[in-house]
């Protein structure tokens, strides 16, 4: 299946990531933490697909992408930066298997966090934030997506780690074994994660190394 939608408005995240918003057309459905392929509906860009994760929430009227352009290479994140409202979209089937589990520590890279974006954002809605984490990895403090929104989130714990700027206050590690022995304590309980495919290859190993149940630990596969 796949349908063209219109983008109804485009929202400033970062220096170099946008909300999407997108009319809903009728019986749309997702799980949050589901993605679905995207083309954008323009000449010589139909076929060209790629994956992203809806950020709204299941119920909103409309759907919503949080995409991160790379302006490096004139890929589809690129010209998606040229689009705005009255421009198209082409959406296919839903996708995905980062589900919520129950509680634990979501852990990302960079643009990783946007799978979670409407997991939290649904818990939250919902009153079943308490007792998740969110730890995400970012290289600068301006590179921190939609960082005021979850430090908004009453009972969700935040940590930032930035590996690239030296002037920030914050936390300044890499997400490794001993970064894991410093912050992460309880591996008992589930784990969420999501970033370039090294890393996440790295984290699955690291956490089962340092005794998680693999079962628990959720990624997309």
């Amino acid at each position: 299946m796949q349908t063209s939608v219109r983008i109804l408005d485009t929202v400033p995240v970062t220096h170099n990531v946008r909300h999407y918003r997108l009319e809903r057309p009728k019986g749309f459905g997702f799980s949050p933490g589901q993605a679905t392929e995207v083309s954008i509906d323009r000449a010589g860009w139909q076929d060209k697909k790629r994956p992203f994760t809806f950020t709204s929430l299941p119920d909103a009227e409309i759907l919503e992408f949080t995409i991160k352009s790379y302006f490096d290479h004139n890929g589809v994140t690129n010209e998606l930066w040229s689009l705005g409202a009255g421009d198209h979209l082409i959406l296919r089937d839903v996708w995905g298997t980062i589900q919520y589990k129950g509680p634990g520590t979501f852990i990302a890279g960079g643009a990783g966090v946007t799978p979670f974006i409407a997991i939290l954002r649904h818990l939250n809605a919902t009153h079943r934030i308490a007792g998740n984490r969110l730890i995400v990895s970012n290289q600068t403090e301006k590179d921190i997506i939609l960082r005021d929104e979850f430090e908004a989130m009453a009972g969700l714990d935040v940590l930032w780690t930035v590996t690239n700027d030296s002037r920030s206050s914050l936390l300044q590690e890499r997400i490794d074994a001993d970064f894991l022995k410093r912050h992460v304590q309880d591996l008992e309980q589930n784990f969420y994660l999501c970033g370039p495919d090294p890393m996440v290859k790295d984290l699955r190993a690291l956490l089962e190394g340092a005794g998680a149940d693999v079962g628990n630990v959720t990624w997309e596969r």
